[in-house]
């Protein structure tokens, strides 16, 4: 292509006169017979303007056979071009399309893909069609592709037809040496493109590697962004799974500020590839789902958009591309967007683990200043006498305090479960001990305790005359815990009619005494306790469900002592440090066959169960080493199993011995025993081992 023709080796010319075409593409000149007919002429003319106004051959090929048709008549017209292999000739366009003949150098239809030469040739060389020629397609002296005409005619082609094909292929020679640059101008520009690419993801790195706050830097990501993908203002919102904008950027500042997310009314498909192009927002009636943005957007003198949206660990980023010009962008765009999209979502990542790696961080420290507080607490309470011990480093038992610190701080009513002896009463004073309100009273009251009308005189309190006994006027629990806390333990078993108007306590803060008309107000926090299940309860009628909810605001549940086994010796030290206080004579200590039972008991009845044995086998060993013997502990006894062997009779049997080893001299007795001799009476008095005149005595 671009050669002045010459005769080629082994071809005659046949004697035509050769002149200038009259029309050739730049830089080529090719001569034509001059006594070629002016319709041939003419067609060949037509041919090189229909070559000269595209740069892909495959789209032009049937307007090019059919003005071929003019200089040398045929049926078919195929173009094959050499593989990247450079050992087979591949079908690169055909007037009859897929359904032509592949053209391989192979098989059937060698004969037509054969390069080396012009050549016509007969229908045994080709099935389907009865005649045919090629010719060779060359470029700079190489041949890239053979030009095919068939016929169904028998003998349908000559030589002069031949020749005439050859300045075919050489127009298309023309043509696709034109495609070729123009292809690699392209793979050029994109080459520069990847390159800007590379140098703008380096810069983007650089701008978002190190920043904890990307609207600091936005400004530089949209002037870096700019240099591939050309926009007048760039965007971001990032937004959780329930559409809640967390942050907002935009450059420049002047961009119209919008109220939550830009929501775009987006196609499913468009939903699906994850971005979003709007051409022109004067031709989109309804690029928004709210009219009210694009006419705001349009006002801006905004008329295109791409937007991507990308995810960020837990987040959605929706980054915005905006020009003021309309068609500004095109799906090829996106893919540039995407990887700007990429980075700023690594940035939002890296944002929010900085984020997550801080509030892991606050919340250990707000965990251990919690912890420190809940062993201060308990080391103050614990050194309260009479009040309980909050003894246990089990995790059970820790978490337990840790919530009643987390909700002490507060003034909402908590609601303590588990079974009896759990310590249901110590962790309520260590709520009232970490709370505000320490300095005000603690006033606990049973609810099982007193009968129903009892209940309802103990809380409220009454007015004289309010009924038959009723001397003088008397304030309530509720007034009597003014300023501090009131627990109500096993309030399950509060009648319906004590709920009901403990309920108003807990809704208006305010009660009447019985037989009085004046409100007065409960200025106290409420603990309650249970160890039955308060939701079977209402179920069944024997519980208001009002009630329920306003005092299962904030509840605990205290664990069984059989699964916190490692507060089992901790507890029993501090017990055993107690009770040896309160007789005057501490025990020598557990031996570890008293250890190993009190670790393999099942403990039904809890911490309760554990201090009254241990001080039963105080009283025993009678000031020596405490052994299994002692506790009377049956190792098998589980939860729900059967009682230890019963110490009330071991304990009596045990005084009595003593008294009778002391000639029945008290003070002797009770100094053997440990015991107080106020203590002593009321052992004797309980096991009938006091005399009646005693008896008489002790009463008076």
């Amino acid at each position: 292509a671009g050669r002045r023709r010459e005769t080629r080796p082994g071809r005659e010319t046949r004697g035509w006169p050769m002149i200038p075409a009259t029309a050739a593409p730049a830089g080529a000149e090719f001569v034509l017979p001059a006594d070629l007919e002016p319709e041939r002429l003419q067609a060949f003319q037509d041919l090189l303007r229909a070559l000269g106004g595209t740069l892909d051959v495959r789209s032009v090929f049937r307007q090019v056979s059919r003005i071929a048709t003019r200089i040398i008549p045929h049926d078919e017209a195929a173009l094959a071009l050499r593989t990247e292999e450079g050992d087979q000739f591949r079908l690169y366009a055909s007037t009859q399309g897929d359904e032509a003949p592949r053209l391989l150098c192979q098989g059937e239809h060698a004969a037509a893909c054969d390069a080396s030469t012009g050549a016509v040739f007969g229908p045994a060389e080709i099935s389907g069609f009865e005649s045919g020629l090629r010719v060779p397609v060359r470029i700079d002296g190489a041949a890239v592709g053979v030009l095919a005409l068939l016929s169904r005619e028998p003998d349908a082609f000559t030589d002069q037809d031949l020749a005439l094909a050859e300045f075919l292929a050489d127009f298309v020679a023309v043509a696709l040496s034109h495609q070729r640059l123009a292809a690699a101008k392209r793979r050029a520009a994109l080459e520069r493109d990847r390159v800007a690419h590379v140098d703008a993801s380096v810069e983007l790195l650089r701008a978002v590697g190190s920043v904890l706050d990307i609207r600091a830097v936005f400004p530089q990501i949209s002037a870096i962004a700019n240099t591939v993908l050309p926009h007048d203002a760039l965007t971001m919102m990032v937004r959780d799974a329930d559409e809640a904008v967390a942050t907002q950027a935009a450059t420049p500042s002047e961009f119209p500020r919008f109220d939550g997310s830009l929501r775009l009314a987006a196609s499913p498909a468009a939903a699906a590839r994850g971005f979003v192009l709007v051409a022109d927002l004067a031709q989109e009636a309804t690029a928004f789902d709210d009219p009210d943005v694009q006419a705001r957007l349009m006002a801006a003198g905004y008329r295109s958009m791409l937007g991507i949206t990308a995810a960020a660990h837990s987040q959605i980023i929706d980054l915005a591309f905006w020009s003021k010009r309309a068609h500004a962008f095109s799906d090829e765009d996106a893919a540039i967007g995407r990887r700007i999209s990429d980075y700023v979502a690594l940035a939002v990542s890296h944002e929010q683990l900085v984020e997550a790696a801080q509030q892991v961080a606050e919340a250990k420290a707000r965990a251990e200043r919690l912890e420190s507080r809940v062993h201060k607490l308990a080391a103050e309470l614990d050194a309260r006498s009479g009040h309980g011990h909050v003894a246990g480093k089990s995790a059970l038992w820790m978490d337990v305090l840790k919530r009643a610190t987390q909700v002490a701080a507060t003034e909402t009513t908590v609601l303590l479960t588990g079974a009896s002896g759990t310590g249901k009463e110590v962790v309520a004073r260590f709520v009232h001990r970490a709370s505000a309100r320490k300095s005000g009273p603690f006033v606990a009251i049973n609810c099982a305790a007193l009968p129903e009308q009892l209940l309802e005189s103990e809380l409220f309190g009454y007015e004289r005359g309010a009924f038959t006994g009723a001397q003088q006027a008397k304030p309530g629990q509720i007034e009597l815990a003014a300023g501090g806390v009131l627990f109500l333990d096993e309030v399950s078993e509060m009648s319906l009619s004590a709920q009901a108007k403990f309920l108003r306590v807990l809704q208006e803060r305010e009660f009447q005494r019985l037989g009085g008309t004046r409100l007065q107000k409960a200025d106290v926090r409420v603990i309650a306790a249970t160890n039955r299940d308060l939701r079977k309860a209402v179920d069944r009628g024997a519980f208001r469900e009002d009630l329920y909810y306003r005092l299962h605001i904030f509840d605990i549940s205290l664990p069984p002592l059989r699964d916190r086994p490692t507060d089992i010796p901790l507890l029993a030290d501090v017990f055993l440090e107690d009770i040896g206080r309160s007789f005057g004579r501490p025990p020598a200590g557990l031996t570890r066959d008293a250890k190993d039972a009190l670790l393999h008991y099942g403990w039904p009845g809890n911490v309760r169960e554990l201090r009254n044995a241990l001080e039963r086998a105080v009283i025993l060993s009678e000031g020596g080493l405490i052994t299994a013997a002692h506790l009377a502990l049956r190792a098998d006894a589980g939860v729900g199993g059967p009682a230890p062997t019963d110490l009330s009779v071991v304990e009596r049997e045990t005084i009595a011995r003593v008294m009778q080893e002391a000639g029945g001299n008290k003070s002797r007795a009770a100094d053997r025993l440990g015991l107080t001799r106020m203590q002593l009476y009321g052992r004797l008095r309980k096991y009938g081992l006091l005399p009646q005149s005693d008896s008489r005595a002790a009463a008076i």
